[in-house]
């Protein structure tokens, strides 16, 4: 469950721009091989992205490589060669448009071949399913727990709203304030019911950096534990959202111990507090130690 605060998204096709992301403060990447790459150079970047994965300088960020959908032909020849590649060096694959838990199952299964072939541990690799679709979020429950892979769900608000017929000015805006609402809520009871983290996706009006930060408010409200970024200027205000202040986490450190002292149930002030108690802290304290504030 290492922190995914902010999620930044690189294009998979621009080496310089590869090389570049290692040098921001992001908790995550994600290296893109589907929307922000054009058909005709789908190939040559799944070697870019192998190339900055294995070349190293990312720090102690999660690495996660986003690749085509299921209903493409690129999608098998990317984990392949992305994962045989720089399986050493990758957290995570994230899966686009995943409308139900067959094709987390279908990955699945793929990276265990391909890691079992190439050495691997077996399960190291972990899964990221894009919920973007009507019939994602209708099954997002299941999607979230097709796999002990699965780390992460990340909301497609683009997608989502084209797919439903929503009128979005720009991917990230809603059509109506609390259009995206029951979305969210939904993945995040399905995240949360399987034990993973719940991530929001981008704002495309990346100079509106207040429009953002309300956003990724409204987010972190809604019980997620990050958002991806387009631009580095909102990875800052991103870890602003997502970060507790010191106070909530002095609390949330004071309910752990409490409860555990307690046995489960216990008095914090005139609180009473209990394993969910405890269970909401931990979210709280990871949060803040990703922020620095152990």
């Amino acid at each position: 469950m290492r922190s995914r605060r902010s999620v930044l998204a690189v294009p998979g096709s621009d080496p310089h721009k590869l090389e570049k992301a290692k040098g921001f403060a992001s908790d995550a990447v994600f290296l893109d091989l589907e929307d922000a790459v054009a058909p005709a150079d789908k190939a040559a970047a799944r070697g870019h992205v192998v190339d900055a994965l294995t070349s190293g300088g990312w720090g102690s960020r999660v690495r996660t490589v986003r690749v085509n959908d299921l209903s493409t032909k690129h999608t098998y020849r990317d984990v392949i060669e992305v994962v045989e590649g720089a399986g050493r060096h990758l957290d995570a694959i994230v899966l686009p448009k995943v409308s139900g838990p067959d094709h987390v199952v279908w990955l699945d299964l793929l990276l265990t071949q391909i890691e079992t072939t190439m050495g691997y541990d077996v399960g190291g690799i972990g899964i990221e399913p894009q919920v973007e679709t009507a019939a994602g979020l209708l099954w997002a429950s299941d999607i979230a727990a097709a796999s002990p892979r699965v780390t992460s769900l990340v909301f497609g608000p683009g997608d989502f709203a084209a797919d439903l017929g929503l009128a979005s000015e720009f991917v990230g805006a809603e059509p109506f304030l609390g259009a995206f609402d029951p979305a969210l809520l939904t993945i995040r009871a399905a995240a949360t019911s399987a034990g993973v983290m719940a991530v929001d996706g981008p704002w495309q009006r990346v100079a509106d950096l207040d429009g953002f930060r309300a956003r990724a408010t409204r987010s972190a409200q809604l019980g997620f534990d990050g958002t991806w970024v387009l631009h580095p200027s909102q990875v800052d205000v991103a870890h602003e959202v997502f970060t507790p202040t010191r106070e909530a986490y002095d609390r949330a450190k004071a309910v752990v111990a409490a409860v555990d002292e307690g046995r489960g149930v216990a008095m914090l002030g005139d609180v009473m507090v209990d394993a969910a108690s405890r269970a909401l802290a931990l979210r709280t304290l990871a949060r803040g130690e990703a922020g620095g504030l152990a």
